[in-house]
């Protein structure tokens, strides 16, 4: 029972998210945070009120970090199909340092 529950918390903070999810994660992060940015400016300047325009930019760099940081399952819809591990290089021998490798 413990091992499953550890086995699970263990699955949660590794994050594995697929490549396709690495891509959408970056897009997030510059939309999110760019959008963040300009209306933390536009609000600031328009009210003439810095205060305000840091926390907009704080308040919207902590709702990046919650859409980014957690292995969410959108982010892991494509997984890799590997290909099977060989046991033989398939003919290839390697050297290195004039001993042979495989």
């Amino acid at each position: 029972m413990a091992d499953q529950l550890l086995e699970k918390v263990q699955d949660v903070l590794e994050g594995q998210i697929d490549f396709e999810g690495q891509r959408l994660a970056e897009l997030l992060t510059t939309g999110v945070l760019s959008a963040t940015g300009a209306i933390a400016f536009i609000l600031g300047f328009v009210l003439q009120d810095i205060r305000l325009s840091l926390w907009t930019g704080l308040g919207g760099t902590a709702l990046t970090f919650l859409i980014v940081v957690p292995p969410w399952p959108f982010f892991k819809q494509h997984p890799l199909q590997w290909l099977p591990a060989q046991g033989q290089t398939g003919g290839i021998s390697i050297e290195v340092d004039g001993k042979k490798v495989s």
